[in-house]
């Protein structure tokens, strides 16, 4: 006959999962997953092509590119073709991909320290992270995760703790395209990214 105890340590383990738990594990990982690629390219050293040729796979798994692009063309994103919206998609990806190869080029002992909770806001989760190098202030990177297609993916991030590179993003791309449109936008984006510019 089954103890007491037993019964209740058996109906203790069988015991749905909290779903916070559940819920926090994945965009944490998405951000360990890029917080490794980072570390791995910076060890690696070499070209910044290379390093962008390395770094290119984590950044596809890591953000949600398409809808980064269009929060930071904002509202006028819906006035744009799509073959031209297609073209600020690659050259968006492109921009964020020469920054991380260009801001991660070197390795001096760097390492991520990932904060334990993870916050929600609204249907989103925000990450904490923190880039810690000997003998330099730790500089915090924090990034706003949404789900989508079953995956968590960065739709933001805060360098720093200061504004959202969204906002940013929006200001500098709505001068640009009042003035020249979509084909203008995409020739800035690829002139930030020959640039290195984060």
């Amino acid at each position: 006959m089954r103890s007491p105890i037993a019964g209740a340590l058996l109906l203790a383990l069988s015991a749905p999962v909290p779903v916070l738990a559940q819920s926090d594990s994945a965009p944490r990982a998405t951000v360990q997953a890029l917080n490794d690629g980072l570390l791995a390219i910076m060890k690696a050293g070499g070209t910044a092509k290379s390093r962008a040729a390395a770094i290119a796979p984590q950044i596809d798994r890591a953000f949600d590119l398409p809808l980064m692009t269009r929060l930071a063309v904002g509202p006028s994103w819906t006035t744009i073709p799509a073959a031209d919206q297609q073209a600020l998609v690659a050259a968006f990806r492109r921009l964020t991909i020469a920054q991380y190869a260009a801001n991660f080029d070197s390795w001096s002992g760097e390492s991520f320290v990932i904060a334990p909770g993870v916050e929600t806001r609204g249907g989103d989760k925000l990450v904490r992270t923190t880039l810690n190098t000997p003998g330099k202030a730790a500089i915090p990177i924090s990034y706003r995760l949404r789900e989508g297609g079953g995956a968590w993916k960065i739709i933001d991030v805060f360098y720093r703790n200061s504004i959202s590179q969204i906002a940013t993003r929006r200001s500098d791309f709505a001068s640009v395209l009042a003035k020249g449109g979509a084909k203008a936008l995409v020739a800035h984006l690829d002139s930030l990214a020959a640039k290195g510019s984060f």
